[in-house]
């Protein structure tokens, strides 16, 4: 899709033309960071919290550290990471006012009736407070719906998929876009949509087929 919408930069000699990006190697650090990979997935297939395996890979890497601590925060975006947080306080400041509950009080009747309309929502509240804060204000509702296993499979498909939309469906694109900006690639909203939106939509598409199926 991004190639049909950028056919005329996507040629051959785009890529013959293109220069490589080189970074530095340490094939040390790969083979650990393969390691805790692969013992995270063991745990979680294991049975383990997912938090859980997920917070000791990364204590595990951050503790086997050859890297100075300075070099590690400089690589941080504080002010997305700041972003990011504040998405879980607004979505917690609206589940405890009540005013998720008098939200999906209103949406219950789209949310209850089967996958594309639920598809529906999912794809409306991605798009205002982002995927997965969006999972949050759904987490309560989802146990008391009809078939609440149907309910977080299309949870779980939708939002994923409703993030590609916008760049606000996702904290991943804001991520992609903020690494452009400092290399000096400007990633606009409405240019995202350019094939953000097709993308978005043909997926969703197959992915309420797959699950009514």
């Amino acid at each position: 899709m991004v190639g049909l919408v950028y056919r005329a930069e996507f040629t051959p000699q785009f890529f013959t033309e293109s220069v490589p990006v080189r970074g530095s190697e340490d094939p040390r650090l790969l083979r650990k960071s393969l390691l805790a990979s692969g013992l995270m997935l063991v745990a979680m297939i294991g049975g383990a919290p997912i938090p859980l395996a997920a917070m000791a890979a990364a204590a595990f890497l951050l503790i086997t550290r050859r890297e100075k601590p300075e070099r590690v925060f400089q690589e941080i975006d504080w002010g997305l990471l700041v972003f990011f947080s504040s998405l879980f306080v607004v979505t917690g400041a609206i589940e405890t006012s009540g005013w998720g509950d008098t939200l999906f009080a209103l949406l219950r009747p789209w949310v209850d009736a089967g996958p594309a309309k639920l598809t529906a929502v999912c794809v409306l509240l991605s798009n205002l407070v982002s995927n997965v804060p969006a999972v949050m204000l759904f987490r309560p509702l989802v146990p008391t719906l009809a078939d609440p296993h149907a309910a977080w499979l299309t949870l779980a498909m939708a939002t994923t998929l409703a993030g590609n939309l916008t760049l606000l469906g996702s904290v991943a694109n804001l991520i992609v876009a903020e690494i452009a900006r400092h290399r000096g690639v400007r990633l606009s909203f409405v240019e995202y949509l350019k094939a953000g939106t097709p993308i978005a939509v043909l997926t969703l598409l197959l992915g309420i087929a797959w699950l009514a199926l």
